[in-house]
């Protein structure tokens, strides 16, 4: 026997069967994948776990962050999910972390499914997120990505109720990896959920700072590796230079930290405008910042999303991993009937199915600067700059325009309700006032019994 108002729970089983279904088979061939029962074309992406992340682990293990290298460029909390492999003592290295991953992937769909059935919310970010991760291939389980992404996944969900809790888990992620900070775009800046959300961000920040700081030293040289990175082949800039070698540009490609780089003239000029990009991406979510009206409950949402878009659009590197923060936000955003962001979010789909092809399938081709892979690439980067800006002009539309036209339509209909609308009571010594007065005359006053002529009365 249910509650009144409440589906039963067959009801709730058979709509939850086809998402759940889908994600199990899907994340079924990622797994296979990883493990090369599967073999995707192209580099071995699963090397980075194997060879990278495991020799970062040994040196953590050490008592050392890797500051001698220069491919660590992550915040100290990053050493957290490099060592999490060691949670599975009974397996090697990397088959854990794909374990793991495919946890966290499993965490957070279960946070799709739950947010998905509450009031003012639909499933429909439970199969962006299934799609999505798997559009990317085994590169989503390659990559601790995933694990950061299912961080800022529960810091939104976290932010309606539990705004504490909210900005602890921001904290937590951006010393992941630094962008789960732009989840705070949106957030208030007045009042006790502000207080709650920010305090808590701020003093989580600097707590776990300062614990995996005293735990060994070397936990912030990944600033001054992050401020020496070029233009990584499949960035927007680097369409420039894929286009600059069909006629006869002398630069080449170079493993540089950490990536696969364009070096040669003009690159430090194209990294210098990539940068002023993104500066002016900021400088324009500032503006909103400051223009926005009216704050709706899936505004937070909507603006995080827009910030991550704008983010990895504009930067010097676009690796196929940053992929995965758009998902993860885009399906936050797809989950709450309230969003504005449906149609930036739907192209991040395709977006991510693009960077497959481009990486691991065709990398070859996008290295080499040649036709089919520099294609999949210009694809998937305006399916990028298309996002971008559908995102930016949803988030101002519903938070600065929208609000600004309904209190001008407010204000023309109080008007029109004071003055000459069709229910308006006219003024006095107005045309409409004599002409209401002709048309229906005021009653004659009446008499008292007194006066009243008497009538004789007749039979009934």
């Amino acid at each position: 026997m249910t509650r009144a108002g409440s589906r039963p729970p067959w009801d709730a089983v058979r709509a939850l069967a086809p998402p759940v279904a889908v994600w199990a088979a899907t994340r079924a061939v990622l797994l296979l994948c990883v493990f090369k029962v599967l073999v995707v074309p192209g580099p071995d992406v699963t090397s980075d776990v194997s060879g990278i992340y495991h020799g970062w682990s040994e040196v953590l293990k050490s008592g050392s962050f890797p500051q001698d290298d220069v491919t660590w460029q992550y915040p100290p909390a990053a050493a957290l999910a490099v060592l999490s492999p060691g949670l599975l003592p009974f397996l090697d290295y990397a088959p854990a972390f794909f374990l793991l991953a495919c946890a966290a992937d499993a965490a957070a769909f279960a946070l799709f499914l739950y947010a998905g059935r509450r009031p003012g919310k639909r499933l429909s970010g439970a199969w962006v997120w299934t799609a999505g991760v798997a559009l990317l291939g085994p590169t989503a389980y390659s990559r601790y990505d995933l694990m950061v992404t299912a961080v800022a996944v529960a810091a939104l969900f976290a932010a309606a109720r539990r705004p504490r809790l909210s900005g602890a888990l921001v904290a937590f992620g951006a010393l992941l990896k630094v962008w789960p900070v732009l989840l705070l775009t949106g957030a208030p800046l007045r009042g006790r959920r502000a207080r709650a959300v920010w305090g808590a961000a701020a003093v989580g920040a600097l707590a776990i700072t300062l614990l995996l700081v005293a735990w060994a030293p070397g936990g912030l040289a990944f600033l001054t590796f992050q401020r020496d990175r070029g233009t990584e082949v499949e960035s927007l800039g680097a369409l420039v230079f894929h286009l600059a070698r069909q006629f006869g540009w002398d630069g080449e490609v170079l493993l540089n930290y950490g990536s696969v780089e364009f070096v040669g003239p003009y690159v430090p000029l194209v990294s210098s405008l990539a940068l002023v990009l993104t500066a002016a991406a900021f400088g324009w979510l500032l503006l909103w910042r400051l223009r926005a009206r009216e704050f709706t409950s899936a505004t937070l949402a909507d603006a995080a999303f827009t910030a991550v878009l704008l983010f990895v659009t504009t930067s010097r590197v676009i690796s196929p991993q940053y992929m995965i923060w758009l998902v993860g936000t885009a399906a936050v955003c797809m989950t709450l009937r309230a969003s504005r962001m449906t149609l930036p979010a739907v192209l991040v789909l395709p977006a991510a199915g693009a960077t497959l092809l481009e990486f691991p399938v065709r990398f070859a081709e996008v290295v080499a600067s040649q036709g089919p892979g520099v294609v999949l690439l210009t694809i998937r980067n305006g399916l990028l700059v298309a996002a971008s800006l559908t995102a930016c002009r949803a988030l101002w539309r519903s938070t600065v325009t929208g609000p600004r036209r309904r209190r001008a339509d407010d204000a023309r209909r109080r008007a029109a309700g004071n003055g000459h609308g069709p229910d308006a009571e006219p003024e006095p010594g107005t045309v409409a006032a004599s002409r209401t007065e002709e048309a229906d005359p005021a009653p004659a006053p009446s008499l008292s019994p007194a006066a009243r002529p008497h009538t004789p009365a007749t039979a009934g």
